[in-house]
């Protein structure tokens, strides 16, 4: 069921954030690569990137390697090289073995390994989903300065462009309900990045200085185990931290750390992260034990916000468990569950161009889509990505299958699509 509120202000019609449109790549530094989980806007988009639409082992494919270890952590991409995360064991067997946590630099020519930082080598004080989970879930963040990676309670650590160690943060152990797992990632603002710690300890948002790694504030949060990265958004001249949760969606001044808004809770396991369309809105999900959905406006939201129209519309049906939505073009796309159920929405009004449509290629999928050029791309589990034209209908412009399994996103620049799989890096590009 869809339910909506009328609501367009003089504000939002004005766009007060990245007016009309979202920036070009010309505007804002970094965003011609993909800097971050979910790319430079936070949204899965690229408004720079042509990947190309048809690609398997033997085409399209300008190189692939071998990756130590496992992690699901999405490749991130500045200048010439794509870093990634891993979790290499290097003594025992199973999940409690000792692990060598591993921050790596790939050069984007060749797939040559630039260098590597073990940022550091132990046994993890729990374990993680059994089949899907890996102790390399968070996915890097990059300024072009630093390329900072978090292990969660294994620790963060931010190296420079060298791999040379700059600074490093224990924000302690988290417990995470019925050992499932850690994989939130951090968000980077000017000089904070922001961390979200959810678990079934005491849980909080802590804010960090991105160049020695200082805690500047800590805000508490009755919260357990959550997934989602915050999004960090700018409006009326504020910067706030939205972040799911599934006693409150929730919004921080990103400047103090004070609570700016609020309003009802997810489902439990709150894992795809939230999305804005650039213009004041801003979309939350998740889709464990139940389905939630909430549009929310960000003119004027202070306080409660359950009974007021800055919650524009909500849904209850079709919502992602793990996959985080797309928000492409005024456009919003998400998976149904873990499944290849499609939906498309106009974002603003809530109004469905489809729901549920069955991606027949795709029987599972973990990874979030992404988009550029007018194109959707959705990575599923076993190997195979459809691709189909951005649009108010369903319309496959190819099917592409690899030799690998995938849980992590993919990640565009330029000209290429870098997808990380169980057992390998490739790098999707025409030769």
């Amino acid at each position: 069921m869809i339910r909506h509120r009328t609501i367009f202000t003089a504000a939002a019609a004005a766009g007060l954030l990245w007016g009309m449109y979202p920036p070009t790549a010309a505007q804002v530094p970094g965003s011609a690569f993909w800097p971050q989980w979910r790319g430079p806007h936070a949204t899965g988009v690229s408004t720079s990137a042509t990947p190309p639409v048809e690609w398997s082992e033997t085409k399209n494919i300008r190189w692939k390697i071998e990756l130590p270890g496992r992690g699901s952590s999405t490749p991130v991409v500045w200048g010439d090289r794509v870093y990634v995360s891993t979790a290499v064991p290097v003594e025992g067997t199973g999940q409690r073995a000792r692990h060598k946590f591993v921050v790596m630099a790939l050069n984007r020519k060749d797939g040559s390994i630039a260098w590597q930082h073990a940022a550091r080598e132990e046994a993890p004080h729990e374990g993680t989903h059994q089949e899907f989970g890996t102790m390399a879930s968070s996915s890097a963040i990059t300024d072009g300065e630093h390329v900072i990676a978090s292990f969660e309670s294994r620790g963060i650590f931010a190296v420079d462009m060298n791999g040379k160690l700059a600074w490093q943060k224990d924000l302690g152990d988290k417990r995470m309900r019925n050992e499932f797992g850690e994989g939130s990632s951090p968000a980077l603002y000017k000089d904070r990045l922001i961390v979200v710690w959810d678990h079934q300890g005491d849980s909080f948002i802590v804010a960090l200085n991105k160049a020695t790694g200082e805690e500047i504030w800590r805000t508490a949060r009755e919260e357990i185990d959550s997934w989602a990265t915050p999004l960090v958004v700018e409006h009326a001249g504020r910067a706030q931290a939205i972040t799911s949760g599934m006693n409150k969606v929730r919004s921080y001044d990103v400047e103090t750390g004070a609570l700016i808004w609020e309003t009802a809770g997810l489902t439990m396991n709150p894992i795809p992260s939230p999305v804005t369309d650039g213009k004041g809105l801003v979309v939350l999900m998740s889709g464990f034990r139940g389905n939630s959905l909430k549009a929310i406006s960000l003119d004027g939201a202070k306080g409660d916000i359950t009974e007021t129209p800055n919650v524009v519309w909500t849904a209850d049906r079709d919502t992602p468990y793990v996959p985080s939505p797309l928000l492409y073009e005024g456009t919003l796309y998400f998976l149904k569950s873990n499944n290849g159920l499609l939906s498309a929405f106009d974002a603003r009004t809530g109004k469905p161009h489809y729901q549920a449509q069955r991606i027949e290629a795709l029987p599972t999928v973990f990874a979030s889509p992404v988009a550029a050029s007018g194109r959707v791309y959705i990575l599923g589990q076993q190997g195979t990505a459809v691709v189909l034209k951005h649009g108010p209908a369903v319309e496959i412009l190819a099917t592409n299958t690899l030799d690998d399994r995938f849980d992590a996103s993919p990640a565009l620049a330029e000209g290429e699509m870098y997808l990380r799989g169980y057992k390998r890096l490739y790098c999707v590009a025409e030769k």
